[in-house]
């Protein structure tokens, strides 16, 4: 039967795993950002992108595999965060529309 502070540590581990994923996921979604901004500075472009696939891949599957800590629920709710971080990223990396006239500097000639 689980007491009290079983059923806390498994919680404190599952908030572990939220926030790896989350980290995992913002490494992941921000450098793919980073990769394409900074691909076109490159002659090698595919190479640079390839490249930048297989350093965030390793990073992303070597950090589940260290946030799962050998627990399998621990795997869904790392991917939730990672997935949480792939919306954030994208809200925070967006080109505003042209639409939005906010944004738009009118100072010009």
């Amino acid at each position: 039967m689980l007491n009290r502070t079983t059923k806390m540590s498994e919680i404190a581990t599952l908030m572990m795993a939220l926030f790896a994923g989350i980290l995992l996921g913002g490494v992941f979604y921000g450098g793919l950002w980073w990769t394409v901004r900074r691909s076109v500075l490159f002659k090698n472009q595919g190479l640079w992108l390839i490249g930048s696939f297989v350093l965030r891949a390793i990073v992303a599957v070597s950090g589940f595999y260290f946030a799962s800590q050998s627990d399998w629920r621990s795997l869904p709710v790392c991917l939730l965060g990672f997935l949480m971080a792939r919306i954030v990223v994208t809200w925070l990396t967006r080109i505003p529309r042209a639409t939005d006239m906010r944004f738009i500097d009118r100072t010009g000639p």
